[in-house]
């Protein structure tokens, strides 16, 4: 997007810790730029002591100024990396109230999944939600399970592990796509998650399977055994057109048949697993 209708804010250490920054002061500052008004995109990344903090007075401050917000399309909120604060230890907030508050939003990609609440969403415009997270919690799931967005076309869920939130199982994520309606959705995304064979099956046999066109099953632990799922299904349903497996366990073998499927593939990244005291250890991307 044009760098002068996406702009990020965030705060330094310093700026916390000297200067008295916070989600607080931030919503202020954003409202008192001068480019506010032509942006499209807000991205927040660091409002400061984000591990302890959370980020529910910049959601309040965009809800109780709706009128100020209105314009804005695209929103990420905690654009961090791990030197700013790990993925895991983002202090989240309650997006209940934010729905109605954004009516032209079209894309809302959060990062970080503690205390991250969605509530009932309802909104008629939005068309892509990606969550980045250590581990999705099943409430969140519920929450999008019985999303009312007739217009999404991506979504996308990091599904982490249990150590990091992530309180499912492949039942679970069954249920959100056995249950979910977006009767737009062309991308589709089920990924970082430590059963990701088991999630592979799951998603190759939910009714989006026939109307997506790109899948992205990527960041987790794919194995060989996901991989002839997907060898077998992806042939059957010639509206996809992508498939994205980057970071994945398959052996060299397994990547080259993906690879040579007639639609555009991204098996990179492959990784070994680890053996330990006769145990075999495989990790999803992001978990730390």
């Amino acid at each position: 997007m044009d760098s002068k209708t996406t702009k990020r804010y965030s705060y330094s250490y310093d700026d916390y810790e000297e200067n008295g920054k916070s989600a607080e002061t931030m919503i202020t500052d954003i409202l008192e730029d001068p480019d506010f008004p032509a942006l499209e995109e807000l991205v927040i990344g660091d409002w400061g002591d984000a591990w302890e903090d959370s980020c529910q007075p910049l959601l309040n401050g965009m809800i109780e100024h709706a009128e100020s917000f209105s314009h804005i399309r695209r929103l990420f909120v905690a654009d961090m990396d791990y030197e700013e604060c790990e993925v895991s230890w983002i202090m989240q907030g309650d997006y209940s109230k934010l729905w109605a508050a954004l009516p032209n939003l079209r894309s809302l990609t959060i990062k970080g999944s503690m205390e991250l609440e969605l509530g009932d969403i309802c909104h008629d415009g939005l068309e892509e939600l990606t969550i980045i997270c250590g581990g999705l919690g099943s409430g969140v799931m519920q929450s999008i399970q019985n999303a009312k967005l007739p217009n999404l076309k991506k979504l996308l869920l990091y599904i982490g592990v249990e150590d990091y939130g992530f309180d499912g199982n492949a039942d679970t994520v069954k249920e959100l796509l056995n249950k979910a309606e977006f009767p737009k959705l062309t991308y589709l995304g089920i990924t970082d998650s430590e059963i990701q064979d088991e999630l592979t099956k799951v998603v190759l046999e939910s009714k989006f399977i026939g109307q997506i066109e790109t899948l992205d099953l990527s960041l987790g632990t794919l194995t060989d055994e996901g991989g002839q799922l997907i060898l077998e299904t992806i042939p059957k349903w010639p509206n996809i057109k992508n498939l994205d497996v980057h970071y994945n366990y398959l052996t060299d073998q397994m990547a080259e048949s993906l690879e040579k499927l007639p639609i555009v593939v991204d098996a990179s990244e492959r990784n070994k697993p680890d053996e330990y005291h006769g145990s075999i250890y495989m990790n999803a991307m992001l978990t730390e």
